[in-house]
């Protein structure tokens, strides 16, 4: 079996954006599910990778973004999310994961060859992440109850092709390390 690491994707998140309203009904729903997802990941001993936008905060480092996260309206979605010690951090500028980030660098150094993909936005960031990955050839794992979504039935197009068209596998986030 090939070594896993946990992506989370965007969720250290200020929820200040023209979709924010659309996006976080869902957010609630899926903070409880990734934070129990990262707790079974690091009681399993699995790399935990924070994958974020910056904000548009050139300047600006993980911690910085964290805190900016954690002072906003929506800290309640982001303080069950929080980084550890242990987890790494890449910033990106664009939806997907891998786009002009170190990441592709850091797995290889890590020996990672399956991703599972958590975090928001299915149809945007989580499914150019999961096309990105496939083509670099990563295994995929995307919970499907761990991704939030702004449009649902773009949402549920976006795992059905994760699933068809790039080889993912799409479960429930208690099939993973229980």
């Amino acid at each position: 079996m090939s070594k896993t690491a946990l992506i989370v994707i965007d969720m250290i998140n200020t929820y200040d954006h023209p979709d924010a309203d659309r996006l976080l009904p869902s957010a609630r729903r899926v903070v409880p599910v990734a934070a129990g997802l990262l707790d079974r990941a690091r009681r399993a001993g699995v790399p935990v990778v924070y994958v974020n936008d910056n904000f548009g905060q050139w300047r600006s480092h993980h911690g910085e973004l964290l805190d900016t996260a954690l002072a906003g309206p929506h800290a309640d979605l982001v303080e069950p999310l929080r980084p550890d010690e242990a987890s790494l951090f890449v910033v990106k500028a664009r939806h997907s994961v891998f786009f002009e980030t170190p990441l592709s660098y850091l797995l290889d150094q890590e020996g990672v060859h399956h991703l599972v993909l958590c975090g928001q936005v299915t149809e945007q960031c989580v499914l150019y992440s999961a096309l990105d990955a496939h083509i670099r050839h990563f295994e995929v794992t995307v919970p499907r109850d761990a991704v939030a979504h702004i449009h649902a039935d773009l949402a549920d197009a976006a795992l059905e092709m994760m699933e068809r068209n790039m080889g993912a596998r799409v479960c429930d986030s208690a099939e993973l390390w229980t």
